[in-house]
């Protein structure tokens, strides 16, 4: 068995139908050798040099292989860590592009990169045994009719979710696909979906992941899979393992699936870090093939830590954009997946400055094929000027915190002015109104997977994380949280109606507010993670939804707050709010008011005691904000209005030329009539 030349592109393995390609990046290396292995990645049976390198590319062409067939490679070059070089031909390393994973790193010595007895020198265990190993696959699937919804950023809704905790407890689904790609195409969670209203599904990380050492020592795992292992491969652990199916057909099933329901498909990305974390973490790719080329590096050759993981990938290197580019394109093209939000943002246009003219922003934003692509930036990092928001480029859509702490802050606290509300109700425009950018740049949130979701946000003024064996000393400090009495669980009528009202106040407001909202799985459901608020290592009952105790009309309350969202032409329409009579309108397309039914003076923009206003959207609809604590009678304006929305439950009521008493910590949206529809007289 003999390689021959190959081409150095496409990069990774590629089956032809006669044979197999391998390229490998390499820029620094002087020797890099295939190594061939049993169908269970675990008996190495041959190595075989690549005979070619083209610009850094070490390539050769294997006549007759197959799919299925097992890899890896062991690359040479200096042991040189002040220089940036750390090559050990000892390290099995795993193909980057590997379109399929056999394997995953436990904690052991033989991944070690220094040789602890040799301070300096390179390890010299071998790792082939225990290492993961790339597998070719076919790339084939039949996708029949598929057809992406493409939809308008003005009209998404975002629900965020977890592959395996979304479904792992769905008593409707069947228990050999519960918590597996299979179970997000199931009638029974696509059904919950399209009754909730959401536009599109964003998983997190579905890229095959490590579990950190640390936590394996633990006992525990990363359950949220923020620790990439393979950008190319899916995860096999949402994968059900039935007969004729593989991880990837299962979750291109998925996706056709959610696509004939209109429901796009969003993948929360890492390309910011590794799975080989610091100096002292397990040698698996990227630090044996090249460690100069793809890690940030300090001029003493030690890694920059700018994402807390260890290490930073440089995503200003040629081929570092090349394998990004490369990954977004695979998994639009080749899985018709419709977006991407970015773990760390900022790491993308690291240079190591923040630049949003960094190449790889300027590669994704002239790219064809994904010109019709959602993009999302997570729009922080811990690295210098690592605070980013509204600094992305015009195709992104941002993660707003600012959005998620005053909402937090207006509902469950106090101190926010009524202008500082109404500028994150109006999609945060002094943040995002600039240049060419939309609205629905501000993606709003009131929780995420990080944080206290919203039953907790309203239970707990305190995280409660010692699960993770850290004694509490994880996850944020600061949650602008409030507990409304009782910390955690509580069987008060009191404690639970203060408790409803502020969990549907936070959510109508979200929802009605302008710019791209974001729902937390499990929020509609009331699941509670017991106050852990960093449950980023917990697979088990604290992440996986509780839908035998879901709160049904919670769900049904979210429900009909997004049909009438889709009714307000202000809210799905694509244009920042000017508050003028346009031409063609014989309305403001927004208005502001206080409890007196008159527009905000000055010192009502600037009173942060004043949690009472009005917002009058597209002339017709009217929502009525009551943060207090009180009822608070409002000054409707002149005309008919009926009682739409009510978070408090109201009855349905029509008022002419009069006023409506608001409860306490209560949202309401009223609708104008000429006069008094027959139905709504009561």
């Amino acid at each position: 068995m003999k390689l021959e030349t190959g081409t150095p592109y496409p990069l990774g393995a590629t089956w032809d139908g006669d044979g197999i390609n391998f390229a490998l990046f390499s820029e620094n290396a002087t020797r890099v050798q295939l190594c061939l292995f049993d169908a269970h990645g675990g008996k190495e049976y041959r190595e075989l040099e690549l005979p070619e390198c083209t610009d850094g590319v070490w390539h050769g062409y294997l006549p007759d292989g197959v799919p299925g067939l097992v890899y890896g490679y062991r690359v040479d070059g200096p042991y040189a860590p002040a220089q940036g070089h750390r090559f050990n031909p000892h390290k099995m390393l795993l193909d980057p592009y590997a379109r399929a994973i056999v394997g995953a790193p436990i904690d052991h010595p033989d991944f070690n990169g220094d040789d602890l007895e040799n301070p300096g020198k390179p390890d010299p265990l071998d790792s082939a045994a225990l290492a993961p190993k790339g597998k070719v696959v076919s790339g084939r699937y039949d996708w029949g009719g598929d057809t992406p919804p493409a939809t308008p950023w003005h009209k998404t809704v975002i629900y965020e979710a977890h592959v395996k905790g979304l479904t792992a407890r769905h008593p409707d689904i069947p228990a050999d696909i519960r918590g597996t790609y299979a179970a997000l195409a199931h009638p029974a969670l696509i059904a919950h979906l399209q009754r909730l209203g959401i536009t599109a599904l964003e998983l997190l990380p579905v890229h095959a992941h490590a579990d950190e050492p640390r936590l394996q020592r633990l006992g525990l795992v990363n359950y949220w899979g923020y620790n990439t292992l393979g950008f190319f491969a899916p995860d096999e652990r949402y994968w059900s393992g039935h007969d004729h199916t593989t991880p990837l057909t299962e979750f291109r099933d998925a996706v056709k699936a959610l696509h004939a329901a209109g429901i796009e498909v969003i993948l929360d990305v890492v390309f910011n870090h590794s799975a080989e974390l610091d100096a002292s973490g397990p040698t698996l790719s990227f630090r044996g093939i090249d460690n100069a080329s793809y890690y940030h590096l300090n001029e003493q050759g030690e890694y920059e830590n700018w994402t807390g993981c260890g290490n930073t990938m440089n995503l200003a290197h040629p081929r570092m954009v090349q394998l990004v580019m490369d990954c977004l394109r695979y998994w639009v093209g080749e899985c018709h997946v419709d977006g991407f939000r970015f773990d760390l943002g900022p790491v993308l246009g690291r240079m190591p400055q923040f630049s949003s003219y960094a190449p790889l922003f300027a590669a994704i934003v002239q790219e064809p094929l994904l010109n019709k692509t959602k993009f999302i930036a997570e729009p922080w990092d811990i690295g210098p000027g690592g605070y980013q928001l509204g600094h992305f480029p015009d195709r992104f859509a941002e993660w707003n915190d600012q959005y998620r702490d005053t909402m937090r802050r207006f509902w469950l606290h106090d101190g926010v002015t009524r202008g500082e509300f109404a500028k994150r109700f109006a999609a945060s425009s002094d943040f995002f109104h600039k240049r060419s950018r939309k609205p629905y740049a501000s993606v709003n949130f009131i929780t995420a997977h990080d944080g206290f979701n919203l039953r907790d946000l309203v239970s707990y003024n305190n995280k409660h994380n010692e699960a993770n064996g850290e004694q509490n000393r994880d996850g944020h400090n600061e949650n602008q949280s409030w507990n409304c009495g009782v910390e955690g669980a509580s069987d008060d009528p009191s404690v639970l109606l203060v408790r409803k009202r502020s969990k549907k106040a936070l959510l109508t407001t979200l929802l009605l507010s302008q710019g791209t909202p974001m729902l937390l799985a499990g929020d509609e459901l009331a699941h509670t993670q017991q106050g852990n608020n960093n449950a980023y290592c917990q697979d088990n009952d604290i992440t996986h939804l509780d839908w035998a105790s879901a709160d049904g009309d919670l769900t049904d309350y979210i429900s009909s707050v997004l049909a009438v969202r889709a009714r307000i032409a202000a809210l799905v329409e694509p244009n920042w709010w000017d508050g003028q009579i346009d031409d063609g309108e014989n309305h403001p397309d927004v208005q502001w008011l206080n409890a007196s039914g008159e527009a905000l003076k000055a010192h009502d923009w600037e009173d942060s005691a004043g949690r009472a206003m009005m917002v009058q959207l597209s002339g017709e609809w009217l929502i009525v904000v009551n943060g207090s604590a009180n009822q608070v009678p409002f000054r409707l304006p002149t005309g008919v209005w009926c009682l739409e929305l009510s978070s408090t439950d109201d009855l349905p009521t029509c008022i002419s030329n009069g006023e409506y008493r608001a409860s306490a910590r209560s949202v309401a949206v009223l609708l104008h009539h000429s006069t008094i529809p027959s139905d709504k007289i009561v």
